[in-house]
């Protein structure tokens, strides 16, 4: 596998001064439930209701406006923060979704600006799509987890951490594409080289953990787990290459292993976090006998959840701003 380029910490501080502020600040939340002290990003009371808006943000800030669409594919958030961020720069973004792709996700695209076009039985079936509609007609498609900028921008999250909490332990990081684990794992080594960084996938979807142990991007045939955002069964090379440099280890969690931590955000923080939103504060909970007295941070990057998932999932849980499951 060729090498990336390395990323940034540098870039990671650029990325802090160009985002748009309604990205960054999220909220710090803490619990000393499980007889350690966790402290966890709050990354769901913006606009997208994830933290889609870091990396999407910083990789438009110095894209140039040809004025054609750029063509992306995603779960979902992915593509809220490239359509949130695309309108306000006055472009134009398709998003191929998959045909299985949560519909609540789906609508939030379209109502920040972006043409959703369903194809494929899964994420990376529709990224297939994507890129193939993209060459034919010579226009810019943009992967998560492919550019350095996408993942230094996630790690201004790492960079608010660092400042908000000293002396972390160890850091989970839910694990999809790996643009979110890369940036903020490249800040810790960087600026917090004592903490350990721990990547978490879904049992389900492994691709990226056995990527990781073998050192080359290995995909699986399938990708089966409640965790859409994760969901991803064919890695990208660039991810896992930045990944052998910026975290210490990858995780598996069970889908009952993150049902278990969405009731947990919500029992102690009111917090409605969808499935890989929850992923890292799963591995959290699983880890905890191991980690007690230790100073834990996670990040609760998600909350569109439809009244469905919440009514099945969190049973206890009242329906917030009709159901997508976090403060407006």
């Amino acid at each position: 596998m060729t090498k990336q380029t390395p990323l940034s910490v540098e870039n990671i501080d650029d990325a802090r001064r160009r985002i748009d502020p309604v990205f960054l600040g999220s909220r710090l939340l803490r619990s000393d439930r499980l007889a350690l002290s966790l402290v966890a990003k709050d990354e769901t009371e913006n606009p997208i209701r994830s933290f889609k808006g870091r990396g999407t943000g910083y990789f438009l800030a110095d894209l140039p406006n040809h004025g054609n669409p750029l063509v992306t594919a995603s779960a979902g958030n992915f593509g809220q923060g490239l359509a949130y961020n695309a309108a306000q720069q006055g472009r134009s973004l398709m998003v191929f979704a998959s045909l299985n792709a949560n519909p609540l996700k789906i609508e939030a695209m379209r109502r920040f600006g972006a043409e959703v076009i369903l194809a494929g039985h899964d994420f990376d079936a529709a990224k297939d799509a994507a890129r193939t509609f993209a060459a034919e007609r010579n226009l810019l498609f943009v992967e998560d987890g492919a550019s350095a900028a996408i993942a230094e921008g996630a790690g201004t999250i790492a960079a608010e951490l660092t400042e908000e909490v000293d002396d972390i332990d160890a850091v989970y990081i839910p694990l999809g594409n790996g643009a979110l684990a890369a940036g903020v794992g490249c800040w810790f080594k960087s600026r917090s080289p004592r903490t350990r960084v721990v990547a978490v996938a879904a049992k389900g979807a492994p691709c990226m953990a056995l990527s990781h142990a073998a050192g080359e991007a290995i995909s699986t045939p399938e990708a089966h787990t409640i965790a859409d955002g994760i969901a991803v069964r064919i890695p990208v090379p660039s991810a896992v290459d930045w990944l052998s440099d910026t975290i210490d280890d990858v995780v598996l969690v069970e889908d009952d292993q993150i049902l278990q931590a969405m009731r947990f955000a919500h029992e102690t923080w009111q917090r409605l976090i969808e499935p890989a939103g929850a992923a890292g504060l799963a591995a959290v909970i699983a880890q905890a006998p191991a980690l007690q007295g230790r100073r834990v941070a996670t990040i609760l990057c998600g909350a569109n959840l439809t009244p469905q998932q919440i009514a099945a999932w969190l049973p206890s849980a009242a329906p917030i701003d009709g159901g997508r499951g976090g403060p407006p």
